[in-house]
């Protein structure tokens, strides 16, 4: 890991303060200790903490340790995944590595207590390591608190492991705390200080939060008490489930409270709760923990009654203790989770949850459940999650830090979940996924946030129909008016380690089908310091998004980045600080892409862009541009800006200009280096790559979407008599359905030719030519309306030339006789149609021959058998498969049990190879090789029915070869 470039502080610092967040205090001032020489170098940055009327209003006072007094080394700001500093909050924190360094703070308010959030080098054996700090006050000590590594450091691919020979090393933090014993006044100095390295060579410190923690919660009048009553163990020597379940089975039968006295009691598995309130003497006295020693998947949790064993139960309050568990690693499979089952009409209220896999997983259908005034923390999975028919329900002041996957999370995986709301909660640091989310979901309020801080594959606010069962035919799907009002979003957003580019602050992803029919409401919502683009559209389509009042301060790319066609109105949307300030929109996908402005908007609609590579991210750290852990690449040379609001017309028509252009067309290839526009664009594959003269760049239109169009404008009106299609030459044969039309005006098309269909053939240079009457015309236009080979239209070169044959053959004749078997070299399945039984979240089938190793398909999870079918496109000689996983700098070893089918006529198949376990290893290059002599077929189909490595089918590629 390498420290990033120190960055120099600039005059803007001032500004942006004063004038463009609008929220007093916003900004974290260091406190410098002046008893003992020390510096306190941190960047200035935005706190989470200090939004005045927005997120959780908390009981503590936090203090960052890059402000705060230390003799230790500040690193950061740095927020490349995977380096130490991205992810502390403020993306800094301070390192001690040597006896008697030390982090100072200085208490601005009476605390009697500290948290705080550090990390601890993982150990070779990835089980981690214990260690302690010393801990003064005011220079003398008051004890030793003790740290560990043990929950955390993750390792490898999605859900993660402990293993540190993998690579992808993340999840470093965890916390701790303690109390004083006695309340400390304002301007006491409270040190954490390194006493010895024998245990742990470093220790990094992040932030402390500081508490005045109120007397223990007295037992109410006539309460059951667990220990008194029912002898619950408060020392933690000895398993207590039982006792407890005596406990709350007793209070639904009295109709009484049951109480928790101060004590940490130990459960080995879940306490079920129905009808009963279940109280303590608060989260600093009353904790609850524990694991089942001989079945790890058993673990402390308080669950409600699950629907189909007696559930929802109802009428449960449970307040004023804490969970804090021991679960270390991930795995989705295992209820061991905080809070769980399902509750109707109850409460969750002051709770301290940490250390469990998430801290309340909701199961439904059920309605009116209620988390409030709580903490969950260090968490392997989500915060919450509301899964499946949870109605009228909601999370509200509620403060969420360092979880393994989505802070608040809202899924309808199989019933509606409606009419819930997150309100003034503060999340941040989701190590993976979104701070805050709604995987469909209707009439849902997001309203009164902070969210900051994300580390990866995920932004701050995302709008979904992604995930299993999220669909409008069972009423899933983002459906009536989400509303987003008056939430504040801080360095969100970050890269995505799949893609491999930005993800949006707030993004919106129609993966499943299309948003289309809600209204969205985003409105008087600041978005600052986003790490990559502020905004982001992304697969499926998205309409009815209404921007209104909405602040962008600060974007490490562009103010938006439109990867999928959206309709949405902006008004009053102002953005500044944008790195890509010439070209603050990222827009491949065309006129499909649509902005109607509203007024009031300055600073994103200004440029527009559609690069072939992803800018370096610049980020800006209080309005101050500083590019993260490097050099920043230079801006990619704009595109010709579009309009704020694109043509409505599917297909852009460019206008005759007044001033007929000084054009000469040329001879030859009169398209090459001309303006070219299409209807849609999937990703970078643009318009432009058709007419650059490379046939090995294309473009490709939306998938599933026909027909599409490209147009080209030979800049004046010249003699036209043909067009040539090619592909990349390596690519498998195809027929794509095409007709030509021309145009004088760009408005007025006539037809040069008719609909017919092209085969593209690599034996003959995957070229075919359409030849037609000649004609004086302009604009160029044609249009796709089938593809054998992919669900889109694909064209490498698009070639115009000023005469073709007289009666025009369908396709170019092959100049030689096309061979019977192909190269042993070639791989067959190269750009051919694959599909699957099923598959999960972006992990299509077709990323299993997309020629990326890094990308792949995923099945649905715990749903085995699932499949894999490819199609040849005619009967062809197959000797060997190739099958291949991401490589090992992602993945670890795994055996997939599968079977190979083949058939010609893709309904009656045989069996090719039986079923057998195929072990994918990174020291072989994560490769397996099958031979399947003497096969003839149009279809092959993998059948797979296991993997040690996650329950689903997996695979980043599927070759195919003739020997």
């Amino acid at each position: 890991m390498q420290s990033p470039p120190v960055r120099r502080l600039r005059s803007s610092v001032a500004a942006l303060t004063a004038v463009a967040l609008g929220s007093a205090g916003l900004f974290t001032a260091a406190v410098v200790g002046s008893a003992t020489p020390a510096s306190a170098a941190g960047v200035p940055t935005l706190s989470p903490l200090n939004v005045s009327g927005r997120g959780a209003t908390v009981p503590f006072k936090e203090q960052e340790a890059e402000y705060a007094a230390t003799n230790g080394s500040v690193i950061g700001p740095d927020r490349l995944y995977g380096h130490l500093p991205s992810e502390a909050s403020g993306r800094q924190a301070v390192t001690l590595n040597a006896v008697g360094q030390y982090v100072e703070f200085t208490l601005t308010a009476p605390a009697n207590s500290i948290d705080f959030r550090y990390s601890l080098p993982d150990t070779a054996d990835g089980k981690g390591r214990d260690a302690s700090m010393d801990l003064l006050v005011n220079g003398s000590k008051l004890k030793s608190v003790d740290v560990t590594s043990k929950y955390s450091w993750y390792y490898g691919g999605y859900p993660f492991n402990n293993n540190p020979g993998d690579t992808n090393p993340h999840h470093f933090y965890d916390e701790t705390r303690t109390m004083f014993g006695t309340s400390y006044p304002a301007g006491t100095k409270i040190r954490l200080q390194v006493s010895s390295t024998a245990q742990s060579p470093s220790f990094t410190i992040d932030l402390a939060d500081f508490e005045q923690v109120g007397t223990p919660i007295a037992k109410p009048a006539g309460a059951l008490d667990v220990v008194a009553d029912f002898g619950a163990d408060p020392t933690g020597a000895t398993d207590s489930t039982a006792k407890f379940q005596a406990a709350v089975n007793a209070g639904q039968a009295q109709g009484k409270t049951v109480f928790i006295p101060q004590g940490t009691f130990t459960l080995y598995d879940h306490v079920v709760v129905d009808g009963v309130t279940l109280a303590g003497a608060g989260p600093w006295y009353s904790v609850l923990g524990g694991r089942d020693p001989n079945n790890r998947q058993k673990a402390a949790g308080i669950y409600g009654k699950y629907v189909g064993q007696g559930g929802p139960s109802q009428n449960v309050n449970l307040k004023d203790f804490a969970i804090i568990g021991d679960i270390r690693e991930r795995v989705d499979e295992d209820q061991v989770n905080a809070v769980g089952g399902a509750m109707s009409n109850s409460t969750l209220d002051n709770l301290w949850l940490q250390h469990t896999k998430v801290g309340a997983w909701m199961d439904g259908p059920m309605d009116r459940f209620t988390i409030k005034n709580s903490r969950i923390l260090d968490q392997t999975a989500d915060g919450v999650n509301f899964h499946t028919g949870v109605t009228n329900s909601t999370v509200t002041n509620t403060f969420v830090r360092n979880t393994g996957d989505d802070g608040l999370a809202s899924w309808p995986e199989r019933v509606p979940n409606v009419n819930d709301s997150f309100t003034h909660n503060t999340v941040v640091l989701p190590i993976l996924a979104n701070n805050i989310v709604t995987y469909g979901g209707k009439d849902f309020t997001i309203s009164d946030n902070v969210m900051s801080d994300t580390i990866s594959n995920g932004g701050g606010l995302h709008i979904a129909n992604r995930y299993p069962g999220v669909n409008s035919g069972s009423g899933t799907a983002v459906a009536g008016t989400i509303t987003a009002a008056r939430n504040t979003l801080i360095r969100t957003g970050n890269s995505d380690f799949n893609w491999q580019f930005g993800v949006g602050a707030i993004w919106f992803d129609g993966l499943n089908e299309p948003i289309a029919g809600a209204t969205i409401n985003i409105t008087d919502t600041d978005i600052l310091d986003s790490s990559y683009e502020a905004v982001q559209t992304i697969d499926g389509s998205s309409s009815g998004i209404n921007f209104t009042n909405v602040n962008i301060d600060g974007a490490g790319t562009y103010a938006i980045q439109a990867q999928a066609n959206a309709n949405m109105k902006f008004t009053n949307v102002k953005a500044k600080n944008i790195a890509q300030a010439a070209t603050p929109i990222h827009n491949c996908v065309g006129s499909g892409f649509v902005i109607v402005d509203g007024g009031g908007n300055s600073g994103w609609n200004n440029g527009t862009t559609c690069s072939g590579t992803w800018p370096t991210p610049q980020w800006t750290y209080g309005g101050q541009p500083s590019t993260g852990g490097g050099t920043s690449s230079p801006s990619p040379s704009p595109s010709p800006s579009t309009p704020t609001t694109p043509p409505a017309s599917p297909s852009p028509s460019p206008t005759t200009p007044t001033t007929p252009p000084a054009c000469n067309p040329g001879t030859g290839n009169l398209a090459q280096g001309k303006s070219a526009t299409a209807t849609s664009t999937n990703q970078t594959y643009t318009a432009a790559n058709a007419v650059d003269g490379n046939a090995a760049s294309y473009w490709e239109s939306a998938n599933n979407a026909f027909p599409q169009s490209i147009t080209v404008d030979l800049c004046a009106v010249t003699a036209v008599g043909s067009v040539t299609a090619k592909l990349p030459a390596g690519w498998g044969t195809r027929t794509e359905t095409v007709s030509v039309q021309g145009s004088t005006d760009g408005v007025s098309f006539s037809t040069l030719a008719p609909s017919t269909g092209i085969t593209l053939d690599p034996a003959t240079g995957n070229t075919a030519t359409v030849g037609f009457t000649q004609t004086n015309t302009r604009y160029v236009r044609v249009t796709v309306t089938g593809n054998t080979g992919w669900p889109a239209a694909q064209l490498s070169e698009l070639e115009i030339r000023a005469t073709g044959p007289t009666t025009p053959p369908t396709t170019t004749p092959p100049t030689t006789t096309p061979p019977t078997t192909p190269p042993a070299s070639t791989n067959l399945l190269a750009g051919k149609s694959l599909t699957a039984t099923s598959t999960v979240d972006v992990y299509g089938a077709n990323k299993a021959n997309d020629g990326d190793a890094n990308s792949y398909w995923e099945s649905a999870a715990n749903a085995f058998p699932q499949s894999l079918t490819a199609d040849l496109g005619a009967s062809t000689a197959v000797g060997r498969l190739v099958l291949k996983l991401p490589p090992a700098s992602a993945w670890a070893t795994r055996t997939e049990t599968l079977s190979v089918l083949a058939s010609t006529d893709g309904t009656n198949w045989t069996t090719v190879k039986a079923s057998a376990g195929y072990t994918f290893n990174p020291a072989t290059g994560n490769t397996v090789t099958i031979t399947v002599p003497g096969t003839t077929a149009r279809y092959l189909k993998l059948s797979y029915t296991g993997n040690t490595g996650w329950a689903a089918a997996q695979l980043s590629e599927f070759e195919a070869y003739s020997s």
